[in-house]
């Protein structure tokens, strides 16, 4: 079983790995160590442990961050396939109902316009005179 030695925050780390699997590790570590090295620019030097279990939670986050934006690219491309679905489909024909208006009436009502206004003018006359 290979040993590889990888840096984390300044320090040095034998870690045993399957054959075949060093440059995964290595990997690995370089993004481990990526997190460590923020956090020893900001706080400086602190225990190994702590250093690992904050650098490891920080990458978590990244991940687990990374996993939610999957999710929501996976739902806009669910609605852009809904939306172009919808522009495809032909337009729905909607009917609607006019009432017809009766005969005569444009005419009846014209009427009681004029008989509204000439009252309306013989009520003017007679409350000036």
């Amino acid at each position: 079983m290979p040993h590889v030695q990888v840096s984390i925050g300044g320090r040095f780390f034998d870690v045993a790995c399957q054959a075949g699997e060093e440059s995964y590790l290595h990997s690995a570590a370089a993004l481990l160590d990526e997190e460590a090295q923020v956090l020893v620019q900001q706080i400086g030097r602190m225990p190994e442990s702590r250093m690992l279990l904050m650098a490891g939670l920080m990458l978590a986050d990244k991940v687990a961050g990374a996993g939610d934006a999957a999710a929501l690219q996976a739902r806009v491309a669910e609605l852009e396939a809904e939306n172009a679905a919808l522009k495809a489909r032909a337009p729905e024909t909607v009917t609607v109902e006019v009432p017809v208006i009766p005969e005569g009436l444009t005419e009846a009502l014209a009427a009681l316009a004029g008989r509204a206004e000439a009252l309306a003018d013989e009520v003017e006359e007679k409350a000036t005179a």
